[in-house]
């Protein structure tokens, strides 16, 4: 078994949709990015690739390729699975915080979970979302950015 940790922050701005977790958010703001800027997906990439030692979301999707420009974080996390996979891990569950001070995330949180369980491949009850304000500090206090925390559990794959 192995731990990761991932972590990924996208500034707010207009003109941007705001997607968390493959769910559209209705807001007045959405997060900057090459992709879609998805910081919980992106997050929670870093945190499998991380557990499995297969290096970060930014040697397997540049930003300065034109690929993955407006990419739907969701059919990247797919990629990270697959890889996975190959590699002989499977995912045991997965725990994130997403900070943001607003808009309110909970009524979103359900969906935002069953996303990920469908392209993760692992039951609902393995997938952990939460969500949670700092009080007016900081940069996602202040309403400039959005970020997001995950830690995965994997296993190494039973061999036949």
């Amino acid at each position: 078994m192995r731990i990761g940790h991932g972590y990924d922050v996208h500034r707010l701005v207009p003109g941007r949709k705001l997607i968390l977790g493959g769910v559209d958010i209705p807001h007045h703001l959405g997060l900057l990015g090459h992709s879609d800027a998805d910081v919980l997906a992106h997050a929670l990439m870093d945190a499998l690739l991380g557990a499995a030692a297969l290096g970060d979301i930014g040697q397997h999707f540049p930003d300065k390729d034109p690929a993955y420009s407006g990419a739907d974080s969701l059919v990247l996390l797919g990629k990270v699975m697959d890889l996975l996979a190959q590699k002989g891990w499977r995912v045991e569950n997965a725990d994130m915080t997403i900070l943001a001070q607003k808009p309110k995330l909970m009524p979103h949180i359900p969906q935002m979970r069953q996303n990920l369980s469908r392209v993760m491949g692992v039951p609902v009850t393995a997938i952990s979302v939460k969500a949670t304000t700092e009080e007016g500090l900081g940069f996602t206090g202040t309403e400039q950015g959005i970020a997001a925390h995950a830690v995965v559990l994997i296993e190494a794959l039973e061999k036949a």
